[in-house]
């Protein structure tokens, strides 16, 4: 895989020599070393390896980018051809630039090499604890891996950026089945840079499929009403995935963002603390240098409800005339609060605890709703049954506000940290 490190450099001498006032080129070689489960049994282990080489170019400012998967002489001249002929054809835009000069740096984190045999031992430990604890559980699918990726970024400023980053990944896919009734189906994912642990243990699976067994007969909700939700922690990095996109190049460029006029003003409860962490030691892999060429830092979004940073790349910020990010977002930890999850289901009068969440992109006012899947009603404290065919809806804004407790107890799935947060005034929707 090193033989190719000198390309991203090679590629911006080719486009400079070709006319460009500016040019840039990264290059990402990934080898993944993987392990299958199929219907619970072994039916896959192998180790592919790809390439993507991005190339920019830039001119009287207009801008020209071609993507290959190969690194063949042939392939290269292919890709700065491209990218010359679309800069001639472009249109001019003054926000289109490079990163400035900082100096070289090279990044080592994690395991380099995969540990076959530990993978497939704790895959086994896996199957064998799944079939022993819950026999009714289904395993869909099961993916072990070990992802090696190397990262290369070279521009005409000088940038010259070298990344290394070993991480094992899992991911889980589970129904339940009892007599001819079926769960819904329910997935954990989690990254982490040892095996040190058994799988099962890692992350929210164990929880995840023993929920999964207790889905199997659900029940529908009559009516509607207005209550408190508690999203767990897989659920709520979906809610932050939706958070986050507010704060992105598009949105704040077109002036659709709910958010576009809220920096340094609150805009959750002041218990909420978030953070992106690429650079972080707390989660697995992450990243060290943005695809525009800038060494990430980690950074606050939201403190104690008022929000921090926008998500702003290079060209987003000269766009909008914006601070840019230090980092390209992802990566993302909620501080942790001072309630018990038990604690927290005691306190709900009425509502849901939603474990998945299913639905659309939200309106332009941050208005949401979608079906809960592999949830349950709570009342008077209690878990009651699993809930079928109910929909949940409020509004993002609205529901940053109205936090009722955070959770002391946090999930830790390598890609982020994320506790229970319990919401009010959500909609809760049967049939």
């Amino acid at each position: 895989m090193s033989g190719n490190s000198g390309i991203p450099e090679l590629c911006v001498k080719a486009l400079m020599s070709e006319g460009m006032d500016k040019a840039e080129s990264r290059l990402l070689l990934t080898r993944k070393t993987e392990l299958n489960v199929d219907s619970g049994s072994f039916s896959l282990m192998r180790t592919t390896d790809d390439v993507n080489l991005h190339l920019m170019g830039i001119r009287d400012n207009k801008k020209g980018t071609a993507s290959i998967n190969k690194t063949d002489d042939f392939s290269l001249k292919s890709g700065v051809n491209q990218t010359v002929e679309l800069v001639s054809s472009g249109e001019p835009d003054s926000a289109v630039d490079i990163a400035e000069m900082q100096p070289s740096e090279r990044f080592i984190r994690g395991p380099l090499e995969p540990d076959v045999d530990l993978m497939y031992a704790r895959m086994k430990a896996f199957l064998e604890y799944s079939r022993r604890e819950y026999p009714n559980l289904i395993l869909e699918q099961v993916i072990l891996d070990h992802t090696r990726k190397q990262r290369y970024f070279s521009n005409s400023n000088g940038v010259n950026f070298l990344s290394e980053t070993g991480v094992y990944n899992f991911m889980a896919m589970f129904t339940s089945r009892k007599g001819t009734s079926t769960s819904s189906f329910n997935y954990t994912s989690i990254s982490a840079e040892d095996l040190d642990k058994e799988l099962y243990e890692c992350g929210g699976a164990d929880r995840l499929m023993k929920q999964s067994t207790g889905q199997t007969t659900t029940e529908n909700l009559q009516g509607s009403f207005v209550g408190d939700v508690i999203v767990s922690p897989e659920c709520m990095e979906d809610f932050i995935s939706i958070i986050t996109g507010y704060l992105g190049d598009y949105p704040l460029i077109t002036g659709t963002s709910i958010f576009k006029d809220s920096l340094d003003t609150l805009i959750a409860d002041a218990r909420i603390t978030l953070s992106s962490m690429p650079v972080s030691d707390q989660l697995a892999g992450g990243y060290f240098f943005t695809g525009d060429g800038f060494k990430a830092e980690n950074s606050t979004i939201i403190q104690n409800g008022v929000l921090k940073s926008f998500l702003l790349s290079l060209y987003g910020s000269r766009k909008t005339g914006r601070k840019k990010a230090v980092n390209a977002g992802g990566f993302y930890v909620i501080d942790p609060g001072e309630a018990g999850f038990e604690e927290m289901v005691k306190s709900v009068k009425k509502g849901i605890l939603l474990c998945r969440f299913s639905g659309g992109e939200p309106s332009s006012n941050g208005d949401f709703s979608g079906v809960a899947k592999n949830s349950y009603y709570i009342e008077e404290g209690e878990l009651k049954f699993p809930v079928s065919e109910t929909m949940v809806s409020g509004n993002l804004k609205e529901m940053l506000t109205s936090v009722k407790q955070i959770s002391r107890e946090r999930v830790n799935s390598g890609s982020s940290v994320t506790p229970w947060i319990s919401f009010s005034g959500i909609t809760v929707s049967g049939k």
